[in-house]
C-alpha cells in the first residue's frame, strides 16, 4: 500500500512572491473518524478520491485514485459546506526539494500552509526563511478539521 510521508509547516506570507502558477483546490471530507478519512477532491479539471489512514508520526498509508469530473463535482455538491475547503496551491522550489504551499480561501483566508513529501521519516529537510512553524503532528491543521471553517488559535511560543 503506498504511504504518504510528509511534514506540514505555517508560512509567512513572504512565500506569495515566490508563488507563481497555482492549481485550485475544493476538498470535501466524505467521512472522517480516528482512523480513517475519505476525501473527495477537485484539483483544476481533474476529480479524486483518496482514503487516508491515521498519522503515524509524519507517515500515514494513502490511496487515490481518479474518478470522472462530473462524479466529483456530484459528490462534492453533496458534501455539507462545514466540511469542504477551498485552497490554491503553488510549487515552490527551495534546497533543491519542492515544496506544495497551500493559500485558503474564504473562512480560512490568511492561513497558508507548506507540506514537503519525503521518501524517509528521517530525511532532513532544509527550511525555507518563509516557514514559521511546524504543524505536522497539531491536529488543529488536518485539512479534515480546518474544512470546519475556522482558523486555528495560534498558540504562544
Amino acid at each position: 500500500m503506498p504511504v504518504e510521508i510528509e511534514r506540514k509547516f505555517i508560512a509567512h506570507p513572504s512565500v506569495l512572491a515566490l508563488c507563481r502558477s497555482g492549481t485550485h483546490f475544493v476538498q470535501g471530507y466524505l467521512y472522517t473518524d480516528d482512523a480513517n478519512t475519505i476525501r473527495i477532491r477537485q484539483a483544476g479539471e481533474r476529480a479524486l478520491i483518496t482514503w487516508k489512514s491515521p498519522r503515524r508520526g509524519a507517515c500515514r498509508d494513502e490511496i487515490e485514485f481518479a474518478i470522472e469530473p462530473e462524479d466529483g463535482a456530484a459528490l462534492l455538491a453533496a458534501v455539507p459546506a462545514g466540511r469542504r475547503l477551498e485552497k490554491t496551491r503553488y510549487r515552490v522550489d527551495h534546497a533543491g526539494a519542492v515544496w506544495d504551499v497551500d493559500v485558503f480561501g474564504g473562512a480560512l483566508s490568511g492561513l497558508i500552509l507548506a507540506e514537503i513529501e519525503l521518501e524517509r521519516e528521517d530525511q532532513p529537510v532544509v527550511l525555507p526563511p518563509w516557514i514559521e512553524g511546524e504543524v505536522t503532528a497539531d491536529a488543529r491543521y488536518r485539512n479534515s478539521r480546518l474544512a470546519a471553517g475556522a482558523l486555528p488559535e495560534r498558540r504562544a511560543a
